[in-house]
């Protein structure tokens, strides 16, 4: 049999070196899920004092938040975001969006006031995405009371926080067009 093209070598090793990359990117991944608590050493960010909000902030996975949290947090999202899904060719489905908030390795930021009553959250995983290590931020969501002052913002600096040290190369999100206030924030905002 004749020998190999060097083309065909160069297409070998080139896959090769992706699936090395691929591998060391789910490595990296991997290290970042086994960190049960990854705000515990961000500690000057575990309280939001401004603009009259006096919050606790706390990082949570899936498995170790209660039933009624869960809820919540759906509940918000649904109510927050039901018209702009309908809106769009997505639409909205109860059964998808609360399989996407209860994956597994779901992961949450949950901001409470002293009560214990909860007015915002940030639902998030560390995942592979078009082959790089992300912090992948599926959710961000503030009760209408606590909206305007500043802890979404805060909220987002501490997932890019989480994000440089579990070395990912960066934060990501989808937002909708027509959420004229989502696009305003991560523009403007969050520049």
């Amino acid at each position: 049999m004749g020998k190999k093209s060097s083309k065909g070598k160069e297409k070998k090793l080139k896959r090769k070196e992706e699936m090395a990359k691929v591998s060391a990117a789910q490595a990296v991944i991997d290290v970042a899920n086994e960190v049960k608590d990854p705000l515990a050493p961000l500690t000057a960010f575990k309280t939001f004092k401004r603009n009259g909000l006096d919050l606790c902030i706390e990082c949570k996975r899936l498995q170790d938040m209660p039933t009624e949290d869960i809820n919540w947090a759906f509940d918000l999202t649904k109510h927050n975001m039901q018209l702009l899904y309908e809106n769009s060719s997505w639409g909205w489905n109860d059964k998808k969006k609360k399989e996407e908030m209860t994956e597994d390795k779901s992961r949450y930021l949950i901001a409470r006031a002293e009560s214990g009553k909860a007015v915002g959250f940030s639902h998030f995983r560390f995942d592979l995405e078009e082959g790089d290590e992300v912090l992948y931020c599926y959710e961000i969501q503030v009760e209408s009371e606590a909206r305007g002052k500043g802890l979404g913002k805060f909220l987002m600096l501490i997932l890019e926080m989480m994000a440089h040290r579990a070395q990912m190369k960066k934060v990501m999100l989808t937002v909708f067009k027509e959420n004229e206030r989502a696009q305003n924030f991560f523009i403007k905002i969050m520049k």
